[in-house]
This record gives structure tokens, C-alpha cells and sequence, in this order.
């Protein structure tokens, strides 16, 4: 571009002053707020991490996000932020208390089979998450979903049988049997799973099992199979390598956020 002659103040008009205050608009990141929040299960001490966008106005729809058995680290956090920047209040649980995390896959292991083996405590636990996110003043009354990875995904689907007050909840890449399968029945909101076609740790005749039970309970449900995926398919940490029976998969990670997002958007 000519500089202009000395002498002569370059004019900006007001179309252009309307496109850089727009640009800068655009450039600014969502005031996301974070923070660790201690609430209770019982006598046990439980410690979440709520995320949401402070620069929005007004209460909002409330996400609860269950954690996978690894316990409440940087994955389930992360995404917790990414509901936030979609305009969500978000709170991710702790569903083995104190914040803890697992040190290996022994542990977590132990850890996650141990709720596995006790669903009551399991519910109670993900209900109590679920009582502190309603209790936020920027969500609004009424407006709670949750979602889950791998053994959260198992864990909201058992919230969701509880008969829990939540619009709808989403299960990534979760195990879908249940010792109560009649409990379908107390389901009050929709169902979605997100689930990896080629799943060796979910096989066909749980996902059948699954589905009978929605149908005869007369859930309004839906279950979305992504070819060539496997367990924890959108998590970057769990390699790329299918033939371990869990990997990352890109294609499917983006497909089933962007399902997420489609369902939010209807329930709520």
C-alpha cells in the first residue's frame, strides 16, 4: 500500500474501522474460568473442576462430564473447557475422591472396577457431582445433560438409569451392560451412544443387549457405531495402534463431539 505524503493523515473510513473492530472481536478468546470444586458423596470428600465462560451473561445449560478410569486428569479437563467455549457450564467429577489419579493402569483398573462392582455407589457418587453442578448459579433451572468417556460413559448411562433430572446424556466409547437393565425404565431424558464399530472391549451382543433394553423401556435413544474404531477412540493418548483393542481415531473423535454438539442443541 502508498504511504501518504508528508503532511497528510491517513483516513480511515468508517467501513474499515468497522472491520478492524470486528477482526479484533473475532480475535478475542472466550473468557474461560476455572477452578477446582470440593463438594460430597456421604462422608466422602469429592473434588470436580468447573469450567465456564465468565464473559457470558445470563444462566446457561450445565454438562457434567464423568471422567475415564484413569480418575480426573488433564483429558476430562480439557474437555470440560471445550463445553465452556461452546457457551456451557461444565463440571467435570471426581468420581474416586480427593482428586484422585490413578498412577498406572493397575490402579485405575482397581479403582474403576471397584464402582463397577457397586453401582449404588457409583450413581451416588455421579449424582452428587450432578446436585453440585444444579446447585451453580449460572446454570439454569432444569437445563443438565451429562457425558462420559469410556467408564464415564458407563457411569452416565447408570446416572441417566438412576432416573436422574438430566435433558440427555452422551456415553463416548463406554461399556454399556448394566446389572439392572430393568432400571431403563426410570430414564427421564434422551440417550445417545457414541461407539466404536470395531470395539473388542464392547462386542456385539452387549451393544444388542443394550439395545434391547432402550427399545423395551421405550427410550427415546440413539447409538452411532464409527467403522474402524475401537476403544477410547478420542483420546490422543491411547496411541494409534487399533490391533491393542484401543486407539485414538481422529475422524471418528471429530465425528462424535459434532453428534455431541447436534444433541445438545436438541435437548436443550
Amino acid at each position: 500500500m502508498d504511504r501518504p505524503a508528508a503532511g497528510h493523515a491517513l483516513r480511515i473510513t468508517a467501513p474499515l474501522v468497522a472491520l478492524f473492530l470486528f477482526a479484533a472481536s473475532a480475535a478475542t478468546p472466550a473468557a474461560i474460568t476455572t477452578r477446582p470444586v470440593e463438594y460430597k458423596a456421604g462422608e466422602l470428600t469429592l473434588i470436580g473442576y468447573l469450567a465456564y465462560d465468565d464473559a457470558k451473561t445470563g444462566q446457561r445449560p450445565g454438562v457434567l462430564v464423568v471422567h475415564d478410569w484413569i480418575g480426573l486428569g488433564d483429558f476430562a479437563k480439557k474437555k470440560a473447557e471445550e463445553l465452556a467455549e461452546l457457551g456451557y457450564v461444565a463440571f467435570a467429577v471426581d468420581m474416586y475422591g480427593g482428586g484422585l489419579v490413578a498412577a498406572d493402569q493397575e490402579e485405575a483398573a482397581r479403582l474403576a472396577g471397584a464402582l463397577k462392582g457397586n453401582r449404588s455407589e457409583m450413581r451416588a457418587r455421579v449424582r452428587a457431582g450432578l446436585e453440585a453442578l444444579a446447585s451453580l448459579p449460572q446454570v439454569a433451572p432444569g437445563k443438565l445433560a451429562a457425558i462420559g468417556f469410556c467408564f464415564g460413559g458407563t457411569t452416565v448411562l447408570e446416572l441417566a438409569r438412576s432416573g436422574a433430572p438430566v435433558a440427555g446424556v452422551v456415553s463416548f466409547h463406554g461399556g454399556l451392560a448394566t446389572p439392572d437393565p430393568g432400571d431403563a425404565k426410570n430414564i427421564k431424558g434422551k440417550v445417545l451412544v457414541l461407539h466404536g464399530g470395531d470395539d473388542p472391549l464392547v462386542p456385539p451382543p452387549e451393544v444388542s443387549a443394550f439395545e434391547d433394553e432402550m427399545r423395551r423401556a421405550k427410550v427415546d435413544w440413539q447409538l452411532v457405531a464409527y467403522g474402524g474404531a475401537v476403544h477410547s477412540f478420542t483420546n490422543p493418548k491411547a496411541g494409534i495402534d487399533p490391533s491393542r483393542g484401543a486407539a485414538y481415531n481422529e475422524a471418528a473423535a471429530k465425528r462424535s463431539w459434532r453428534a455431541m454438539r447436534d444433541f445438545f442443541a436438541e435437548i436443550f
